[in-house]
């Protein structure tokens, strides 16, 4: 018979001492020390919210109208993640929330692919799409083929919270949007003379015969070659509880076949969270991303490499061209709240706020800095 090590029932009064502890102390928790036990106290997460506004061949004349857009966008999503101490301060802060008002904010706006200025499909009409996730429980709502409806993304929340599906799409994704609050626009609302010219072009480049594979969504008069890729919105956040959550609008390609779904509403390719190992919002060719599973590549980066976000984004935005030809882009927050910004297109707008500086920037190199 092996006799117990006084070592060992030592560090078993210890224990014993700690679980005392522990129920006085509700944030103290025990893990291994000495190869078996170590008490630490529990930190709250610094909470951070972080955009994009779509990667691709973003025009000169759109970085203001881009940089404005996501500087707004910020504004609607921070106040719900750090609520002021009147309100109940970080502490009740959500990102859920903040990642919703986000992407809202963008869809309003035309100087993106989101709701008011998405994409036209082959018929000029707009359809949408949206997924939301939050990383606690892995819950999420996912959305496609909506038309004349503001906010897609609230629709996909709704699914997440008011059904027992995660994905819904068509005329009954339709329906279900206007029976949860959701107004239906006159048909043809969403469109924009932007996205009518970017239509033109992508025919006029059929009819010569011109590849169209990498359709546009943006055009404006002063570019005369393809843009590029779609220009999708996505907003990531993690708040004080170290809860993330993810959400992603997207108008799709220019040009698409009526019915055609993208990478936006799908998880794992345009939107994932996980409180255990971040939180990825995508942008870019969407049969590219789809194929590539761009979300959980980053995400499994971090997971079985222990990458830091940054290098997590960087190695799979980087494989995923490499292998399939189709660039794109993704904002990553990993589960200790730090970051990853990169692409593989021509451009990518994005943007953060840290220390009361807003923070962002579409071209590759460069990181512009202002008041917020």
């Amino acid at each position: 018979m092996i006799k117990s090590c006084p070592a060992n029932a030592f560090l078993d009064k210890v224990v014993k001492f700690l679980d005392v502890q522990r129920s006085l102390f509700p944030t103290c928790a025990s893990t291994t020390i000495f190869g078996r036990y170590k008490s630490q106290f529990l930190k709250m997460s610094t909470p951070m919210l972080l955009v994009h506004g779509g990667a691709g061949g973003i025009s000169d004349a759109r970085i203001l109208g881009k940089a404005n857009g996501m500087k707004l966008a910020l504004k609607a999503g921070l106040p719900l993640l750090i609520p002021s101490e009147e309100s109940g301060g970080i502490a009740v802060g959500s990102a859920l929330d903040a990642v919703e008002a986000a992407v809202r904010a963008m869809e309003e706006d035309e100087n993106f692919n989101a709701g008011y200025g998405a994409c036209l499909n082959s018929d000029g009409n707009v359809e949408v799409e949206a997924s939301i996730m939050e990383g606690s429980q892995l819950r999420a709502g996912c959305v496609t083929l909506l038309h004349d409806i503001k906010y897609p993304i609230t629709v996909a929340r709704h699914v997440m919270e008011k059904t027992n599906h995660t994905f819904l799409g068509g005329a009954s994704a339709q329906k279900f949007a206007l029976q949860n609050g959701a107004v239906q626009l006159p048909q043809g609302s969403l469109v924009t003379p932007s996205a009518c010219e970017a239509l033109t072009q992508f025919k006029q480049q059929q009819s010569e015969g011109k590849d169209t594979t990498y359709a546009p969504t943006e055009l404006d008069n002063t570019i005369k070659e393809r843009p590029g890729e779609p220009g999708t919105v996505g907003a990531v956040a993690i708040d004080a509880k170290g809860n993330i959550a993810v959400a992603t609008s997207t108008g799709g390609i220019t040009g698409k076949v009526p019915g055609r779904i993208g990478d936006t509403p799908l998880l794992g390719c345009g939107t994932y969270a996980d409180n255990k190992w971040g939180g990825v919002s995508t942008t870019g060719h969407g049969e590219t991303i789809m194929r590539f599973n761009l979300a959980q590549k980053i995400l499994a980066n971090i997971r079985y490499c222990n990458m830091s976000a940054q290098e997590a984004t960087e190695v799979a935005c980087k494989e995923m061209t490499e292998r399939l030809g189709g660039t794109g882009g993704a904002i990553t927050i990993g589960p200790k709240g730090d970051i990853g910004i990169s692409w593989t297109s021509k451009r990518m707008a994005w943007a953060y706020v840290r220390d009361n500086e807003f923070i962002y920037g579409i071209d590759h190199g460069k990181v512009l800095k202002e008041p917020f």
